[in-house]
């Protein structure tokens, strides 16, 4: 696949990117494409601002949850009613682990990443201490220990599929079968994969899952998060039962009856506003595979690296992410003495990444919007910079509340 794809070429075209800019960041936010635009745009004026609260029902907003779940599940392999788009990340995760913790009983002890994105970490800490350590126990390890690690009594497994540092692509079908022939539950934080790299959740019979919209699937800033519940396993309680996941939501019981199938893992009422903007983004998807994407992130990912190692100013820079495509994700991350320093000075040239304490520079990439174009500006940009030395100038050391 070339950059003259016409289906990407396509989609590119309808994204809100400044020809001034760079753009390799969509691995920590997306980019607006004019389908949100157009879609939130007509959600505000018309149906909120003509029909107000029948918009319930003429416009089905009741349902995006599991209407948006729907399509999502389509992206990473998983059948219809066992994906909802609902609150965000870190609480799909709390009901998650909650929940396997119970299906597995009377086992107790939860295996995390400790590299992590911390608050997944965070989220399994706090269980723990809700439940006191004679019903859970968190137990971080490091990736790599997970060869050598006994499962025997291990409840469930919580890690992320790709690391958020790194880039590392974990071996999701290999380490789930290992840890469920023992008898774990395993649980993959997508939100560095989903609808960049193929996941085929039902095949390789993953037992729960969670991620975000707001990265590659190009929701929005604080768009909703997803979870997935096999359809197996959808007779687990949600530890935070609320009335949208009640049965009979209208009936306004005074006891709580959970709703059948995936819809019970539902708690609140969701922001119909962001729901329609993952909705219109969703749909961009629908002239591209995942795999087509998969392809160009891998060759964007790997130009990048080659022009790294090939250009005398960048050569020697320590690339964190792996050269091996079957253990990539779509990011390059390097560590730098200075990085934070230098990752200003790029956005300052308009080449736009992100910094990952304590030194690491991430350029993410994005297929569905990102070409080679790109990737050589980037790369000749980083070589001025360390070439000049303009990185020691102070402003580049200020921190913004946001790094």
């Amino acid at each position: 696949m070339t950059d003259q794809n016409e289906a990407l070429a396509a989609i590119r075209s309808g994204f809100h990117l400044s020809p001034e800019r760079i753009y390799l960041d969509g691995n920590s936010l997306g980019a607006l494409h004019n389908t949100v635009r157009q879609h939130v745009d007509t959600v505000i004026n018309s149906q909120w601002g003509e029909d107000l609260i029948a918009g319930w029902n003429h416009h089905d907003w009741i349902n995006l949850p599991s209407t948006v779940g729907d399509r999502i599940a389509q992206l990473l392999g998983a059948s219809v009613g066992e994906v909802l788009c609902c609150d965000n990340l870190s609480i799909n995760l709390f009901k998650c682990l909650a929940a396997a913790l119970e299906l597995n009983a009377p086992r107790t002890r939860i295996v995390t990443e400790a590299g992590h994105f911390p608050t997944d970490n965070y989220i399994a800490a706090g269980l723990a201490q809700l439940l006191g350590p004679h019903r859970c126990q968190i137990e971080p390890v490091a990736v790599e220990a997970l060869d050598t690690l006994d499962f025997s009594d291990v409840a469930v497994l919580s890690l992320s599929h790709v690391n958020f540092r790194t880039g590392t692509l974990r071996d999701l079908s290999g380490i789930t079968a290992r840890a469920q022939a023992a008898g774990a539950l395993v649980i993959w934080d997508l939100a560095h994969s989903a609808g960049v790299i193929e996941t085929a959740l039902n095949r390789h019979s993953v037992d729960m899952a969670v991620g975000c919209t707001y990265k590659f699937l190009n929701g929005g800033p604080g768009s909703p998060g997803f979870l997935y519940v096999a359809q197996r396993h959808q007779g687990a309680t949600n530890p935070l039962p609320g009335w949208m996941g009640h049965a009979d939501r209208f009936a306004f019981e005074p006891d709580y009856r959970p709703a059948p199938g995936i819809s019970r893992f539902l708690t609140g009422t969701q922001s119909v506003i962001a729901m329609a903007a993952v909705q219109a983004a969703l749909s961009i998807f629908d002239s591209v595979t995942v795999n087509t994407l998969r392809q160009h992130s891998l060759m964007l990912t790997q130009n990048l690296m080659d022009q790294l190692a090939k250009n005398p100013a960048t050569c020697g820079i320590e690339c964190l992410t792996p050269s091996d495509a079957h253990a990539r994700g779509s990011q390059v991350s390097l560590r730098l003495e200075h990085g934070f320093a230098i990752s200003q000075a790029l956005i300052d040239r308009g080449v736009i990444v992100d910094f990952r304490e304590p030194d690491i520079i991430r350029f993410g990439i994005a297929p569905l919007y990102n070409q080679s174009g790109d990737i050589d500006v980037a790369v000749s940009t980083l070589a001025d910079i360390l070439n000049s030395g303009v990185y020691r100038e102070q402003k580049f050391s200020k921190r913004a509340t946001v790094t």
